[in-house]
């Protein structure tokens, strides 16, 4: 092998890695929302289980986080606004990144 596969090798490695680690702290993040939101609409137990997994799976319908927020606004109609939501969005993802980068 030359000196550029190896390097070739080495980005190819290195953007799989990253790829994982962003997918991690995406489904943390909307699970994090999830709990948040599942807390202001007053579930708990097997019924904030499942709330929170809707969460999770709404990410899946585009790329993004449109998506979850779409979920989020009509959810949480009257209960949160959309600076509430996008401010807890980031916070999340936030702390997600850190979780993440700790447990790698």
């Amino acid at each position: 092998m030359t000196t550029f596969d190896d390097r070739e090798n080495a980005y190819e490695n290195k953007f799989a890695h990253d790829a994982e680690l962003q997918f991690k702290a995406d489904a943390r993040c909307n699970k994090m929302l999830g709990e948040w939101a599942a807390g202001l609409l007053g579930k708990s137990g097997p019924e904030a289980a499942a709330y929170i997994g809707e969460v999770v799976t709404a990410d899946f319908e585009e790329a993004g986080h449109e998506d979850v927020y779409r979920k989020l606004a009509a959810d949480l109609d009257g209960k949160a606004d959309e600076p509430a939501i996008r401010a807890k969005m980031a916070e999340c993802m936030l702390e997600a990144r850190r979780q993440v980068l700790e447990e790698s």
